[in-house]
This record gives C-alpha cells, sequence and structure tokens, in this order.
C-alpha cells in the first residue's frame, strides 16, 4: 500500500543507513517487482468511472478499496511473507510467539494503538477484527490479554473470521489443524473479549438470493461486511438517524449475565423497494427466495424472527447432546435497516429481570446499506443490482453456543498434545457450562423418577 495519497502526506521514513558515519559502503537494496496496480485504482485516481469487477479482476484486498489510510494505520510485519511455503504463517503457536518476540522488543500498545486511543472523544469500544483458524489467532489472542490488561474496564468486541475446517477443498489435515487453532483461539478470546462473533466464511444457512463464491475472499468479505457494519451502526448514529444504541449497550443486552460473551450471528437482506411495496413484480419476485420479510419462528410461548444467513453453525458431524430439541434464546439484539415488518412482541424487556420470555432490543434505522461500485453482484433481491440494501441482523446468546463449544471439545482432545489437552478442553467446558445456567431444558420427568 502506498503511504502517500489525497490525504496523507509523505513522511520522513529516510533509512537509517543513508545516514552518513553509520555505515562506510554503498548498500546493496534487494527490492522484489511492485505490484502493478488495478485498472479500478487507476480509473479512480484519474477521476474516471471505474470498471465494474468480477472476481477475475479482483486478486488483492487493494484492488478495489476505495479508503485512504493513514500511514501508520498499517503496521508490517517483516518477520514473515505471504503464501510463503517454508515458514507458513498457519499455526496458533507461531502467530503467539511473534506476538510475545514483538511485545519483549517495543510496546506494541504505546506504538500501534495508543496514538489513535488519544486522539477519540467519548470512546466507546475496541473492535478486532481477526481470522482465528490461523496463526492471526495467535496474534490475536497476545494482543487482547494486553488490551485487556491496559484498558481492564473498556468494552472490547472481537469479530473472529475463517473456514474453521469447513473448507473441504483444502487438505484433511490443514483442516483439522483449523479446528484446533479455532478452539485455542476460542478460550482467550471469549474470556478476555466483552462480546465474541465467530463469524465463517462459509455459512451454513445460506438463501437462494445469495450467489457467493466461498473460494472469493472479495465475496465473503463483502458478506461479512454487510452484517458487522449494520449490526453496529447504531453506535455511530446520531439520535435524529433512528434510537441510538452504543455497543455497551448491545452487550448488556444480549450479555446481562455478564458471563455469556459468544454470540450467534445471523443476517437477512431484502431489497427496500421491495419491503416498501413499490413494485408488485419485484415483490412477488423477491418472496420466491425469501428476501421479504424476516420470518417468526416459536421459541417457547414468544415468536422471534427468524433470519436467512447463519454465520455461526458448523456442522462438525459430532454426537449431540440436544437430542432434538429446540435451542433456547437468553437475549437478543436486532438492527434493522428498512422497511422491515417486524412484530412488536416476542420478547421482553433487557432491563426487566422478572419478566418471560428472551429479552430482545431493536434498533431501527432508515439509513440503509450502500453498495458501491466496488461492491460485488452477490444479492438478487427483486431489482437486479440495487444500490442500496436493507439488512435485518441480530446477535443473539442461546443453547446453541454450547453445542458448537461443546463439539469443538469432542474434535480437539483427540487431537492436541496431552501437556495442553487438559487446561484446553477443560476452559471449553466451563464457556459451555455458562449456557446452562439458569436454564432446566435437560430437565425431563425421567430425571426426576430417577
Amino acid at each position: 500500500m502506498r503511504k502517500i495519497n489525497a490525504l496523507y502526506e509523505a513522511e520522513d521514513d529516510r533509512s537509517i543507513l543513508d545516514q552518513t558515519g553509520v555505515w562506510p559502503s554503498k548498500p546493496i537494496v534487494q527490492k522484489a517487482a511492485p505490484i502493478p496496480q488495478s485498472t479500478y485504482q487507476q480509473h479512480l485516481d484519474a477521476g474516471l468511472e471505474p470498471p465494474q469487477l468480477s472476481t477475475s479482476t479482483v486478486k488483492y484486498w487493494s484492488d478495489y478499496s476505495r479508503v485512504y489510510y493513514h500511514p501508520k494505520s498499517i503496521v508490517q510485519l517483516s518477520e514473515f511473507d505471504v503464501n510463503d511455503k517454508l515458514m507458513p504463517f498457519e499455526s496458533w503457536d507461531v502467530g503467539m510467539d511473534l506476538f510475545e518476540k514483538l511485545e519483549r522488543e517495543v510496546d506494541l500498545v504505546d506504538r500501534d494503538l495508543r496514538p489513535f486511543i488519544e486522539e477519540c472523544d467519548g470512546l466507546q469500544s475496541l473492535q478486532i477484527m481477526t481470522g482465528v483458524d490461523d496463526a492471526w489467532g495467535g496474534w490475536a489472542s497476545g494482543w487482547i490479554e494486553r488490551l485487556r490488561d491496559e484498558y481492564g474496564k473498556l468494552s472490547i468486541w472481537t469479530w473472529g473470521l475463517g473456514d474453521q475446517g469447513g473448507n473441504t477443498a483444502v487438505p484433511r489435515e490443514r483442516r483439522l489443524q483449523q479446528i484446533v487453532n479455532s478452539s485455542r483461539s476460542l478460550q482467550p478470546l471469549a474470556e478476555q473479549s466483552s462480546v465474541y462473533i465467530p463469524i465463517s466464511n462459509r455459512p451454513a444457512k445460506v438463501p437462494d438470493y445469495l450467489s457467493l463464491d466461498p473460494t472469493s475472499a472479495w465475496h465473503v468479505s463483502a458478506l461479512q461486511a454487510v452484517g458487522v457494519e449494520s449490526m453496529t451502526l447504531s453506535s455511530r448514529l446520531r439520535t435524529s438517524n433512528g434510537r441510538q444504541g452504543t455497543l455497551q449497550d448491545i452487550e448488556d443486552t444480549i450479555n446481562s449475565t455478564g458471563k455469556r460473551r459468544i454470540a450467534k450471528f445471523e443476517m437477512s437482506i431484502a431489497d427496500p423497494d421491495v419491503l416498501s411495496k413499490k413494485t408488485t413484480e419485484d415483490m412477488a419476485r423477491a418472496e420466491k427466495v425469501g428476501s421479504t420479510d424476516s420470518r417468526r419462528t416459536s421459541e417457547s410461548e414468544t415468536h422471534l424472527s427468524s433470519f436467512d444467513f447463519d454465520a455461526f453453525t458448523r456442522d462438525y458431524r459430532v454426537a449431540s447432546h440436544k437430542g432434538g430439541k429446540k435451542d433456547h434464546i437468553f437475549a437478543r439484539a436486532e438492527a434493522c435497516r428498512g422497511a422491515w415488518s417486524l412484530s412488536e412482541g416476542g420478547g421482553r424487556n433487557p432491563r426487566d429481570r422478572y419478566g418471560d420470555g428472551p429479552g430482545l432490543q431493536r434498533y431501527t434505522m432508515p439509513l440503509l446499506f450502500p453498495a458501491l461500485d466496488s461492491f460485488p453482484s452477490i444479492f438478487d433481491v427483486g431489482t437486479g443490482r440495487a444500490e442500496k440494501l436493507a439488512v435485518h441482523a441480530g446477535l443473539t446468546t442461546s443453547t446453541a453456543v454450547a453445542e458448537q463449544v461443546r463439539a469443538i471439545e469432542q474434535i480437539v482432545k483427540r487431537l492436541v498434545a496431552v501437556d495442553e489437552r487438559e487446561a484446553l478442553c477443560n476452559g471449553l467446558q466451563v464457556i459451555a457450562e455458562e449456557y446452562d445456567e439458569g436454564w432446566d431444558g435437560d430437565f425431563t420427568d425421567s430425571d426426576d423418577d430417577d
């Protein structure tokens, strides 16, 4: 990435070797061939209409980026190269070792983060987006432990991204390593984060109106960007654009006990014109693919909306303790962009601890998600390529989290070394038990007879 752009000037980063009296001989500089600028970026720099992007023309994330980055906001890790076969950045231990090594050399928080935090007025929270099924999981685990020591009371949200063993195109050994890496990331990230949201690159539940190429990081990141940006939008709004809800407010809704920090992320997408019933033909077409409303699903005596995307659940094909029982929902926070037809009931006020049903907080906003020309055409929700999207997203704490954690624990206890197996499995069991406390869903008449 270039450090010179329309917003930021070049800094004085002259190499120390250029200074007189340091090295008597002229240095020999070896440089790799620079990556040529994409056609899309060339058109943006020239002020021309950019061409339409496709998976064949997008290779790097910088090919479609429209953001001007501060020179200090991108930190290079020179110890590793991308896609290096000799030193792959794939093991959780590699990431943790790298963080500890750099932390011994320099205070990473002071160098890379504190200058930006000091410029914030009214800091709400820190958000971390990291891969969890490779070495980035270890790197992020080291970072979040350091951040929790430095900012003990600050809300920290972590979005854990990755295939997590779901990509059948990679070798089996690599998939098993991804599951182990994910489990080792799960424990510190869930314990140190205020909210931890695992998001699979290959959603378990997808609608017919989604045309997603799971091998394209451009497609996958676009889908995730819609959800993350929409779910947290209320924290960036003024009251005139909808009810403002800070990240702390959302956290208090879904984690009233302070111990259920893992949340399940789901969402639905629709064309805003279809929702407002402006075009009857498009509405009929959208109904065929189920993109008009978030449908209601029965949960005890309440009715909560169901979603089209499930970015949390993974089928690990292990024995389940669930036995066909429905998930018990403790609480949910929803973000609605557009005129979604949703029932007002279905949950209790999160502040009413004596009411029945799951806690429910809903933030409704008229602002739609803008699909720029750098955004892939992956949503067919009624009118072809939509320039704006209506989004209904939700974070839920339920017994489904415990089922997923226990499934991972069953797998990793056969894969990890003996010296770390007990600590890792015990930690996962403790996390799962937090979603059983105060809920007697496993109690049956046969238990009473015993």
